[in-house]
């Protein structure tokens, strides 16, 4: 009787690595993923780019002169670079403050609220914080980059 007990037993499921070369590309993230990896990558990229920040304020605030210095770096270049990659660098900065913001927001009402913990919400608020963050950035940037 225990023969036939052990036979009629459901397989058990098998687990395996993954190969991140193979299998990871083929693997579609929810919206939702997307925006919680972005999250983290614009925290990353902010603490990263602390120093050039903290560069920014002091010379921007420190006199008319440094103020000056300032601006050129931005229009002319500094450090052998060109000022269009120094402004692609603080639009980089832009958008991971406004994505994080935004999608530190989302966190915190999801976290706040019972129910906001659903799918739907998460794919609508992943779009939002998407939208917003992005839309932002291009309207910034447009400004940074003298569109107007």
């Amino acid at each position: 009787m225990t023969e036939m007990a052990s036979s009629q037993r459901p397989k058990r499921r098998e687990f395996r690595n993954i190969n991140a070369f193979t299998d990871l590309p083929s693997y579609r993230l929810p919206l939702a993923g997307v925006v919680s990896i972005l999250h983290r990558v614009s925290g990353a990229l902010m603490f990263l780019l602390m120093p050039f920040v903290i560069w920014m304020f002091d010379t921007s605030v420190s006199s008319d002169l440094s103020f000056e210095r300032f601006k050129s770096a931005f229009n002319a270049g500094m450090l052998g670079l060109p000022g269009f990659l120094w402004k692609l660098v603080a639009l980089a900065l832009i958008w991971a403050f406004l994505h994080h913001f935004l999608a530190g927001l989302r966190h915190l009402w999801m976290d706040s609220s019972h129910e906001a913990v659903s799918k739907a919400f998460g794919r609508q608020s992943a779009a939002f914080t998407l939208a917003v963050s992005i839309g932002l950035t291009l309207v910034l940037g447009a400004k940074l980059f003298g569109a107007y």
